[in-house]
């Protein structure tokens, strides 16, 4: 119904922000992630997503119409109400939620607040194939391709140490350094397992 506001920014805090458009004040409704995104003048545009219920009509705000139809999306499925798909935006960027759901990462999804491994799991059973096809990912290229964080991990798995033990120390080692050689991650690995 309203699709988007532009107006003058009249007040703004880390949940809320109101603008005024054309003397008429709208309180919206904004993640973390947005309001990290607004811009220092006043006068700004916010896409917006109109919720009616009984008892209220709230708008909720976006600077990144990608943003919002991710909160649609959350939205769309059971159990995510709006306000757990804003502290979803809150908790993390829209391009990690993607990620997340594009390689059925439940434990990062389980980790925001008001998110049980049930729910996380029917957020990525929902949502999988339309992340992949909308934002044209593969689910191989979800986990950011490395290959010698790959050689290192096939290695390390060759050695006999376990996948998961060694997943977990490379992407530290890789997240610290990410042009480290396959060598380098290999005895820095060795060091931590």
């Amino acid at each position: 119904m309203i699709g988007h506001l532009q107006g003058k920014l009249v007040e703004k805090t880390p949940t809320q922000v109101v603008i005024d458009c054309g003397g008429v004040g709208y309180e919206v409704h904004i993640s973390l992630h947005t309001y990290s995104l607004l811009p220092a003048t006043d006068f700004i545009k916010l896409f917006t997503h109109l919720q009616i219920k009984e008892d209220a009509h709230t708008l909720f705000g976006f600077v990144e119409k990608s943003e919002r139809e991710i909160f649609k999306m959350l939205l769309s499925v059971s159990g995510i109400g709006a306000s757990i798909a804003r502290t979803m935006l809150s908790s993390l960027e829209p391009k990690q939620i993607i990620n997340a759901i594009g390689s059925s990462d439940v434990v990062t999804i389980q980790s925001i607040k008001g998110i049980g491994s049930k729910t996380a799991q029917r957020v990525i059973l929902d949502l999988k194939e339309k992340m992949l096809k909308l934002y044209d990912l593969d689910e191989v290229s979800m986990t950011q391709s490395n290959t010698n964080r790959d050689e290192a991990l096939s290695a390390l798995e060759v050695l006999g140490f376990v996948r998961k033990s060694s997943e977990k120390i490379i992407e530290k080692i890789v997240k610290e350094d990410p042009d480290a050689s396959v060598e380098s991650i290999i005895k820095k690995a060795l060091k931590s397992l």
